[in-house]
């Protein structure tokens, strides 16, 4: 595959010859090999084929490099970076541009495991973009924003589920590994951090029309507030079918399996 150049702005390398985090990218290195280890080593080989995304100066990198038995790539945005990373990991195989943009298709022919200290500014969409190729994503182990860590964790009742909760769990077995706290980090963010691993589940296929269930779900979380009789008259489809215990409820008390039956219904 070829690289692509981005437009991130052009930096001259710290003294040191390290790289330096970009505020605009959403930067904060690692700076904690043990942590660095735990993150890797949480990958557990539903397939052999390992995407990184966002490795910056390489601190999970070079454990993945390492690694015996994996078909490892990495894909980076900063080519300040790229060009780092391309100095101390020959070989490497990385991607200049922008995961978000990626067909996945054209890097792996197989199933593929996503792995990353993750920017914060793009966390969620990374993982809608996991959520649209989840037959293709077997596992993911990344470093989140706790907040957002705990939002796709979170279980029906919780203040914190919502759409990605359900997208996700729908498909992903979705554990919390640990806390990450700021003084492993260089910049330091002003958040603390945590590490989550989401695994495959045995689920191949929703038992409902799969895009009006992704209606369902954002629609009832844009108005969470509402219960889902006020919130689902924005679909513009009758709701005299769905059941009336889940029209009085509001969305975050709802389960994947509640929202399947609403769809069904709606349907």
């Amino acid at each position: 595959m070829e690289h692509t150049r981005t437009h991130s702005p052009s930096r001259r390398p710290a003294a040191d010859g390290s790289v330096r985090a970009k505020k605009a990218l959403g930067q904060h290195f690692l700076t904690d090999e043990s942590i660095a280890l735990r993150i890797v080593d949480a990958l557990t080989g539903l397939t052999p084929h390992v995407l990184e995304i966002g490795p910056g100066m390489g601190v999970l990198t070079k454990y993945l490099y390492s690694k015996e038995g994996i078909d490892f790539h990495a894909i980076e945005i900063d080519h300040e970076s790229v060009d780092y990373l391309h100095a101390h990991y020959p070989g490497l195989h990385v991607i200049e541009g922008d995961f978000l943009a990626l067909d996945p298709s054209a890097l792996f022919a197989q199933p593929f495991a996503v792995i990353g200290n993750f920017p914060y500014n793009i966390s969620s969409q990374i993982l809608f973009k996991v959520f649209d190729n989840r037959n293709r994503v077997p596992e993911v182990v990344g470093m989140f924003q706790k907040e957002v860590a705990e939002r796709v964790a979170a279980q029906p009742g919780s203040k914190t589920y919502g759409i990605l909760s359900v997208l996700l769990s729908a498909f992903y077995d979705i554990e919390y590994l640990f806390t990450v706290h700021e003084h492993v980090f260089n910049p330091p963010p002003k958040v603390k951090s945590a590490v989550i691993r989401l695994r495959r589940n045995a689920v191949t296929a929703l038992e409902c029309d799969e895009n009006l269930f992704v209606r369902v779900v954002k629609t009832g979380f844009n108005q969470r507030r509402k219960t889902l009789r006020n919130a689902l008259r924005q679909l513009d489809t009758p709701l005299d079918a769905v059941p009336e215990r889940f029209l009085s409820l509001r969305a975050e008390q709802l389960s994947v399996s509640d929202f399947i039956t609403i769809t069904q219904s709606l349907s």
